[in-house]
């Protein structure tokens, strides 16, 4: 399973939280303008506290859809309705829609917590988004976006190499 090398979890230790928050609502902002009907498919479950936590990195991420906010944590997870833990890689692919959900839940490498209908609702509302964060994080970069999403893509590639890119 890839997980992200220890120098690279080290700095997310020492970065400001404020500033991991804000690049992380920064590109945030950019996927829900990119896609402004994202969580309109989540129904009922748009007031669920969804928690991501990368288990190779010391952050959770908590994401209120019916808000449209996300916030950031150090330490214990945030109070959650429904939590997904898993490598940082693999939360993404998820994001995106190139890992098979079911296959990593299953194989454990992937545990999720509380609310499994949530869970699934977000899953199903991701499955048609075609989120492409290399995308939206080159779309950021202003002119400097090819090269910023070259690189992104490249970085994409390599950390799903040998993980099935599709949803069953």
């Amino acid at each position: 399973m890839q997980s992200l090398p220890p120098l690279l979890a080290r700095p997310v230790e020492i970065v400001p939280l404020w500033l991991i928050e804000r690049v992380a609502r920064t590109v945030f902002a950019g996927v829900l303008k990119a896609h402004p009907d994202l969580f309109e498919r989540l129904g009922d479950y748009r007031l669920t506290r969804y928690c991501f936590s990368p288990a190779d990195l010391p952050l959770h991420f908590l994401v209120v859809p019916a808000e449209a906010s996300l916030s950031v944590a150090r330490g214990k997870p945030p109070l959650a309705d429904a939590r997904i833990e898993g490598p940082l890689v693999l939360l993404l692919g998820l994001l995106e829609g190139r890992c098979d959900g079911d296959a990593l839940f299953f194989s454990r490498d992937l545990s999720v917590t509380g609310d499994m209908e949530a869970m699934l609702a977000l899953r199903n509302a991701l499955d048609d988004s075609a989120i492409d964060l290399p995308r939206e994080i080159g779309a950021l970069a202003g002119p400097l976006s090819p090269l910023v999403a070259g690189a992104a893509r490249h970085i994409r590639a390599r950390a799903l190499e040998g993980r099935d890119a599709t949803w069953n």
